[in-house]
């Protein structure tokens, strides 16, 4: 049976980035998980974030892909700031993600889910995305440079099996009934 697994990822509207979400669900069939997405392989009438939630209460694990979506040619973040030692920040050329690649790790984050966030390349750090908030190292990904690269790089072996023995980890402890002592 494979091992059902939440793969959360905005839609791609670069061929480069529609080519890595297929070679990952390609390498997760073979490594015997089940991807599985809202509103791609599993669809709901509720309310997204009760959808979301069945979903993964039904999932192992959990895989965010923050996609480009949103460029930012040039941006202040807070503007008109009066606070001392509080400075305005200017950010441009940068790449803002779907918000769900922040919500969906958080929640998985409350359920106790194993978690992999992996990052493309210029979008803007901040939130669970900022290095180390989650207590995870988090890959960026170039989507310029040759999938094949990433996918046969030591980084993506050694993260990615860290994160399999996690999830099946999961699995197994759910079999298990609860202890009383």
């Amino acid at each position: 049976m494979k091992i059902s697994v939440f793969l959360s990822y905005p839609k791609p509207h670069i061929k480069k980035q529609e080519e890595f979400i297929n070679r990952l669900e390609l390498y997760l069939k073979q490594r015997g998980f089940l991807p599985r997405t809202l509103g791609v392989t599993d669809y709901n009438m509720d309310a997204p974030l009760s959808a979301i939630r069945s979903l993964m209460l039904e999932s192992n694990g959990l895989i965010t892909i923050a996609l480009r979506r949103t460029f930012v040619s040039n941006a202040v973040m807070r503007k008109y700031t009066d606070i001392d030692g509080i400075t305005e920040i200017e950010v441009s050329n940068r790449w803002l993600t779907s918000p769900y690649c922040q919500i969906e790790p958080a929640m998985a984050f409350q359920l106790g889910l194993p978690i992999l966030i992996i990052r493309e390349k210029g979008v803007v750090d901040d939130g669970l995305l900022e290095k180390g908030v989650m207590g995870v190292y988090m890959p960026e990904v170039d989507l310029e440079d040759s999938l094949d690269n990433y996918f046969n790089s030591v980084e993506w072996y050694d993260i990615i099996g860290k994160w399999e023995g996690y999830v099946r980890s999961v699995v197994s402890a759910k079999g298990n009934p609860p202890k009383l002592w």
